[in-house]
């Protein structure tokens, strides 16, 4: 019996379940769950600013659109099993890690077998890969390498990449120039450097996302001889690196306003702006080593990726409402 509650649930929140609640779940609810689906918002974004900067030189096309988007959300979902499937390999998980703490690790947790998730990734990363490739008959040799870039990133990001301070990077080239340039050239046939450039504005916000859950498990990390990038740098550093990632998002905007890319549309997502007090509130002082009375109950050990994510919703929010205006009067 299909639990479309739980699909909601699923879909904005990493849901904390017992292995007999799992058994009662239906396939699409293990699904989403085993894919972590609700950071996956943040592709899905990714992908639909990209539709409105094709409509915004009228070359927005609905199918294309759809299938890149449901692309990269399943390519997304494939690097979240892989994630987890190496993690539980290299024994990362064990001995209540971080990642166990805030959200189920399907294998770890005797969800599923090695084998089970094995079967997840084959058949999410096949679906994936098979768009990619019609996209590829469309579109030729410069799709051919981004779908190439794609698939090295989804292998190679929790090892080697994560373990050698680039995990953070990679995620600042998939979620800006690789995914909104690369679906915007997918459906418009054209490369645009102010399109990539419009992309890193909002992909320094997922960068801040997984800068904020580094620094929140920067302790462990270090145990695990994990070396993201907040553990070369230190907390200290790191937690300053966040602010100065979402500044820069306004800083981007600005600039696209000044040369005449982007409409004064897009000073709707500087209503985002005196948000950034919360946020710096929060890292300008280092993580507390208990859950503090005014986080909500449930978040907890999750403490700077929370605000982070937050903010980078909010930020996202505007950012959408902006592009549509921005689109409207570019159209008129």
């Amino acid at each position: 019996m299909p639990n479309v509650a739980m699909w909601g649930k699923a879909l904005t929140v990493m849901p904390r379940i017992s292995k007999q609640d799992w058994d009662g779940l239906d396939i699409v609810s293990r699904w989403l769950i085993a894919t972590r689906s609700a950071v996956i918002i943040m592709t899905f974004t990714s992908a639909a600013f990209a539709g409105l900067l094709a409509a915004k030189v009228g070359q927005f096309d609905l199918l294309l659109f759809a299938l890149v988007t449901f692309g990269l959300c399943l390519a997304h979902a494939t690097n979240n099993l892989v994630n987890d499937l190496t993690d539980y390999w290299k024994g990362v998980d064990k001995d209540n890690y971080f990642r166990t703490q805030y959200g189920p690790q399907t294998v770890q947790d005797g969800f599923l077998s090695v084998r089970q998730l094995m079967t997840y990734v084959a058949l999410t990363g096949l679906a994936a890969l098979a768009i990619g490739g019609y996209l590829v008959t469309l579109r030729g040799e410069i799709v051919l390498m981004l779908l190439g870039s794609g698939a090295f990133f989804v292998l190679f990001y929790t090892f080697p990449l994560k373990y050698m301070g680039l995990g953070e990077p990679a995620v600042l080239a998939v979620w800006g120039p690789l995914m909104v340039g690369g679906s915007y050239y997918v459906m418009t046939g054209e490369w645009s450097n102010n399109v990539a450039v419009a992309s890193l504005a909002y992909a320094f916000g997922p960068t801040a996302v997984l800068f904020g859950k580094h620094i929140d498990k920067l302790a462990e990390d270090k145990g695990k001889k994990i070396r993201t990038l907040p553990v070369i740098l230190g907390e200290r550093v790191a937690r300053y690196c966040v602010p100065a990632m979402l500044v820069a998002q306004f800083a981007l905007l600005a600039y696209l306003m000044l040369i005449g890319y982007f409409s004064i549309a897009m000073l709707i997502p500087f209503a985002a702006v005196p948000s950034l007090r919360r946020v710096w509130q929060v890292y300008k002082n280092p993580r507390p080593s208990e859950a503090p009375p005014e986080l909500p109950e449930g978040v907890w050990p999750l403490y700077f990726v929370a605000i982070t994510f937050w903010f980078n919703r909010r930020f996202g929010m505007f950012f959408l409402v902006g592009l549509v205006g921005d689109v409207v009067i570019s159209r008129f």
